[in-house]
C-alpha cells in the first residue's frame, strides 16, 4: 500500500500547489468568481463534468449498479441528460447575461422582487449539496488510510477549502481539470476494463445474474422518473451549475462545451453501472451497496493501479465538494449578505462612475477578499455540519427537493414565459416550495410524490398569480430581452469589458449606455 499511499499525497499536495497558483490569476471579482469569464471548450468541458460527477455519482453510481445492474445508470444518466438540455437549449442565454448568481438572473427578469427569497433557497441547497459531498470523505479516508470519521472529513474538507480560498474559481478550474483526468484514467479506462475481465466478462455476467440485471427498466420506471424531475430539472437551475455556465468564453463555448461534458456523463453513468454489475459478481453478498466501489478497487486491482482509482474517488468528491461550496459562498455574498448591507445603507453603490482609478482597485480588490472570506466561512460551517450530520441520502433528497419545487418554474417561466411577472414568481417559490416541505414531513424525505405536486402547485401558482396581476413593466422586459440576447445594450461586467470575444469588446464600447438603460433598476444583485 504504500504506493497506494503515495500516489494519494503527491495527488493532494498538487490540489494545494493549484490553489496557490490559482491566487495569483484571481485579480478581480470575475476572476474570483467565474474565472474571468474566459474558459475554452476543453477547460469548460472538463470543469463542467467534473462538478455534475461527484462521489454520489461515482461511489454511489457503482452501488446503484450492484443494487440493480446495468439501469443503475439511471442516476447519473439523468444528471448528462439534463447537462445536455442546459447546454443545447439554455446555456448561450444564461451566459449572455453575464451576472455572478441565479438570484441575479431572477432581479434583471423580474425587477428585484424574488432575488432573497430565491437566495435563500440556493444558499440552502448548495450549503447542503456541500455538506453531503464533504461527508464522503470519512468513507474514501478510511478506506486509505483507516481513518476515524471526523479526522477524514476535517482533512478533506481543510484541503478543498483552502485550495478554494485562496484562488476561487482559477483554482476550482484547475484543480477540476487534473480530477476530470483522473477520473477518466482511474474509472473509464482502468477499473471498467479490469473490473468486468475479472468477472469473466458480460457474458458470464450475464449467465451469473437475474434478467433484472440487464433490463432497461429494472430499477423501476417511478423510480427513472423522480430522477428525471430532481436530478435532470436540478441540473438546469442549481448555482453550482450556473456558476460553471458563466465562465464560458463565449455562446459556442457554452453549448459545445457543456454538449460533450453531458455525453461524457451519459458514459460515465454506464461505466458505474457496469462497474457495480461486476463486483455484484465477485462479492455476492456484501454488507451495503455502496461499498461495492471501495471492495473492487481493494481486491481487483494491482498496486499503484488501486492508489490512482482511488485517487479518482477522491477527485470525484472533490470536484462536487469545491463546486458546492464556492456557490454557496457567492450565493452567501452577492444575494445575501450584500442586499443586506445595501438595506442598511452601508453597501458600495452599483456602477463604476465618479471612481478614481485606485477607487476602483480599493473595490475590486474588496470584492476578492470579501468573497473570499465567505469562501473560508461557508467552508468552515460545511464541515461542522458534515461532522454533526449522518443521514446524507436524506439532506441531499431534501435539498434537490426544495431547489427543484420552489426554484424550477419561475426561473424556466422567466426564460420562456413573457407574460411571468415578479408577483408570480414570489407565489411560485412560496407554494411549490411549502407544497414540498410539508409532503416530506407528512409522508416522508424520500417519497416521490412530494416533488411530483410541489411542481404542479409552483406550476400553478406561477401562471394563476402573473395573469391576475399587472405584467412586467415593458421598460425592464425591453433590458432584460436585450441582456438576454447578449446585445450590446444589454450586457456590462462590472470589472470592466471583456476582450476575449466580439460581444465582450461592443459591450465594453457601451458601458455607459448599459448604466443608463439598467439605471431605473437597482436590484440587481451587484454589492
Amino acid at each position: 500500500m504504500a504506493v497506494d499511499y503515495a500516489v494519494i499525497v503527491l495527488y493532494l499536495a498538487g490540489m494545494l500547489a493549484m490553489g496557490w497558483w490559482g491566487m495569483r490569476r484571481a485579480k478581480s471579482k470575475s476572476d474570483f468568481l467565474v474565472a474571468g469569464r474566459r474558459l475554452g471548450p476543453v477547460m469548460y468541458s472538463g470543469t463542467m463534468a467534473a462538478i455534475v460527477l461527484g462521489g454520489a455519482s461515482t461511489i454511489g453510481g457503482v452501488g446503484l449498479g450492484y443494487r440493480y445492474g446495468l439501469s443503475g445508470a439511471w442516476m447519473v444518466f439523468t444528471i448528462g441528460l439534463g447537462l445536455l438540455a442546459l447546454s443545447v437549449f439554455f446555456s448561450a442565454r444564461i451566459a449572455r447575461l453575464k451576472v455572478y448568481t441565479v438570484s441575479e438572473m431572477l432581479d434583471l427578469r423580474y425587477g428585484g422582487s424574488a432575488g432573497i427569497i430565491s437566495g435563500a433557497v440556493m444558499w440552502a441547497y448548495t450549503l447542503m449539496l456541500a455538506v453531503t459531498s464533504t461527508i464522503a470523505y470519512a468513507t474514501i479516508f478510511d478506506v486509505l488510510f483507516g481513518m476515524d470519521r471526523t479526522l477524514s472529513i476535517i482533512l478533506g474538507g481543510a484541503i478543498v477549502v483552502a485550495y478554494s480560498t485562496l484562488g476561487g474559481m482559477w483554482s476550482i478550474t484547475l484543480t477540476d481539470m487534473v480530477q476530470f483526468v483522473v477520473k477518466t484514467i482511474g474509472v473509464l479506462l482502468l477499473l471498467l476494463p479490469l473490473a468486468v475481465i475479472k468477472a469473466g466478462g458480460f457474458a458470464a455476467m450475464k449467465a451469473q445474474l437475474p434478467d433484472d440485471y440487464f433490463a432497461p427498466l429494472g430499477i423501476g420506471g417511478q423510480t427513472v422518473f423522480t430522477y428525471v424531475l430532481i436530478y435532470s430539472f436540478g441540473m438546469l437551475i442549481g448555482q453550482d451549475i450556473w456558476q460553471r455556465v458563466f465562465t464560458a468564453r463565449g455562446d459556442k463555448v457554452a453549448r459545445l462545451g457543456g454538449t460533450a461534458a453531458g455525453t461524457y456523463c451519459l458514459v460515465y453513468a454506464l461505466a458505474g453501472a457496469a462497474i457495480g454489475t461486476a463486483a455484484k459478481v465477485l462479492y455476492p453478498h456484501l454488507g451495503s451497496p455502496d461499498d461495492a466501489f471501495a471492495t473492487i478497487v481493494k481486491d481487483a486491482l494491482p498496486v499503484g493501479v488501486r492508489g490512482l482509482v482511488l485517487a479518482a474517488a477522491l477527485s470525484a468528491v472533490m470536484s462536487t465538494s469545491s463546486g458546492a461550496l464556492i456557490a454557496c459562498a457567492t450565493v452567501a455574498h452577492n444575494d445575501i449578505w450584500a442586499r443586506v448591507k445595501r438595506a442598511a445603507g452601508t453597501g458600495a453603490h452599483d456602477g463604476a462612475h465618479d471612481k478614481t482609478h485606485s477607487g476602483a482597485r480599493d473595490e475590486t480588490h474588496d470584492e476578492v477578499r470579501g468573497n473570499r472570506v465567505f469562501i473560508l466561512l461557508m467552508g468552515l460551517a460545511v464541515i461542522v455540519i458534515a461532522i454533526a450530520l449522518n443521514n446524507v441520502v436524506e439532506a441531499l433528497t431534501l435539498a434537490y427537493n426544495v431547489l427543484v419545487g420552489g426554484l424550477l418554474v419561475p426561473i424556466l417561466g422567466g426564460l420562456l414565459w413573457k407574460r411571468g411577472n415578479a408577483a408570480g414568481a414570489l407565489a411560485s417559490v412560496a407554494v411549490g416550495g411549502l407544497t414540498v416541505i410539508g409532503l416530506m414531513i407528512s409522508l416522508g424525505v424520500l417519497a416521490n410524490e412530494p416533488i411530483y405536486y410541489g411542481l404542479i402547485a409552483s406550476l400553478v401558482a406561477y401562471v394563476a398569480v402573473s395573469l391576475a396581476t399587472e405584467p412586467t413593466d415593458p421598460e425592464l422586459l425591453t433590458a432584460w430581452r436585450a441582456r438576454l440576447a447578449g446585445r450590446p445594450d444589454g450586457a456590462a461586467d462590472e470589472d470592466g469589458p471583456e476582450s476575449d470575444g466580439p460581444e465582450d469588446d461592443e459591450a465594453g464600447d457601451t458601458a455607459v449606455a448599459v448604466a443608463r438603460i439598467l439605471a431605473p433598476f437597482p436590484a440587481t444583485g451587484r454589492a
